[in-house]
């Protein structure tokens, strides 16, 4: 049922990405074929907000493995806690894509639960210092993490390369509720068929948990899955953004307080003066992205191309679009990461076994 409702959706809900092309479900090969039948699989269809990564394969795979472990794994918290806390992080990062996409299938799932209102205030506060941890303990406490830092992450991607909702444009405004509620309808399958713990790792090699992420070593699948995405995404953002780059975006980022700041993008022209003239392009575009992301427009991202950063220019389509694919993703994985940090759980770190494939 996945993969036909993939063939069946996949060239409108794909033409809605902008700014990078995604690779068709026909013509994947490689990891991408692999991460592309995993998503087909246990998320229903071709999520476009996974496959707008699929210019940068490791970067694909990474934004998967975080997805699959934390929100559609078997594991303590249950998919309805993580739709709903899926729901309140787009919520409260203004991603209404997100929110049409996770309120759609919550819907499906079950009935409104007031017993469920301290966890959703949880997770619209999640993205600021001082919120701690969700309203429960154990593996719950560390699986619900997972998908707010998942969501912090992907909400910034899909707010960059993704427009306001996964609905065909042109559809009118008094046919939205009950499209959305098709949409659900056609998701409840997969989500109420919890997905294999762990079925994804294979895709990225064994990497060390960066002891920002340590939070996450308590749950075996989610320590892996973190750390080997963050490895990948890593390795992108080193070679898409010039070191002094990285090092100015991490700065602002580590003294951010979860409010967006603005509301115009001065601070962004005004943080990246401080470096050489070709490299302010891509010092806009990641503080925009981590920061802001709202904020990324055609102009951002025309500038960051034209500047081509990096120590080996794209020289094709193709290329072009991988590279702004990885540097986005650092930039979102940069701020995401910074509010797992603020959740108080304690630190946990995998095994050493767990560098290995």
């Amino acid at each position: 049922m996945g993969r036909l409702l993939s063939r069946m959706t996949a060239p409108g809900a794909l033409a809605q990405v902008r700014y990078v092309r995604p690779v068709r479900p026909g013509a994947a090969r490689g990891l991408v074929a692999r991460v592309y039948e995993q998503v087909e699989r246990d998320f229903g269809m071709l999520a476009p907000p996974v496959a707008l990564h699929s210019p940068a394969p490791r970067a694909l795979a990474a934004c998967w493995l975080v997805l699959r472990e934390s929100l559609l794994a078997a594991g303590a918290a249950g998919r309805v806690a993580g739709e709903l806390v899926a729901r309140e992080v787009s919520a409260g990062n203004a991603c209404p894509y997100c929110v049409d996409v996770h309120g759609a299938t919550l819907r499906a799932l079950t009935p409104a639960d007031p017993g469920l209102r301290p966890l959703a205030a949880w997770a619209r506060a999640s993205a600021a210092p001082g919120a701690g941890g969700p309203p429960v303990t154990g593996a719950a406490a560390m699986e619900l993490v997972a998908v707010a830092v998942t969501f912090q992450y992907l909400n910034r991607m899909v707010n960059v390369f993704l427009g306001d909702s996964p609905l065909p444009p042109e559809l009118p405004g008094a046919a939205r509720g009950s499209a959305l509620r098709v949409f659900g309808a056609l998701m409840r399958p997969a989500a109420r068929r919890p997905a294999t713990p762990g079925g994804s790792l294979g895709l990225l090699p064994g990497a060390p948990l960066p002891d920002d992420l340590a939070w996450a070593g308590g749950v075996a699948r989610l320590g892996e899955a973190f750390a080997r995405a963050a490895a990948a995404i890593e390795e992108g953002g080193a070679r898409r953004l010039p070191v002094q780059v990285r090092e100015l975006v991490a700065e602002r980022v580590s003294g951010w307080d979860g409010v967006p700041p603005g509301p115009g993008r001065g601070w962004a022209d005004q943080a990246a003066a401080a470096l050489p003239p070709a490299q302010r392009p891509a010092a806009r575009l990641a503080l925009l992205t981590a920061l802001a992301s709202h904020q990324v427009d055609a102009r951002t991202v025309g500038e960051f191309r034209a500047a081509t950063p990096g120590p080996a220019a794209p020289t094709d389509a193709a290329l072009a679009d991988a590279a702004l694919v990885e540097a986005a993703s650092w930039a979102a994985m940069t701020a995401a990461r910074r509010t797992g940090a603020w959740s108080g759980l304690p630190a946990t770190p995998l095994p050493t076994a767990s560098t290995a494939d």
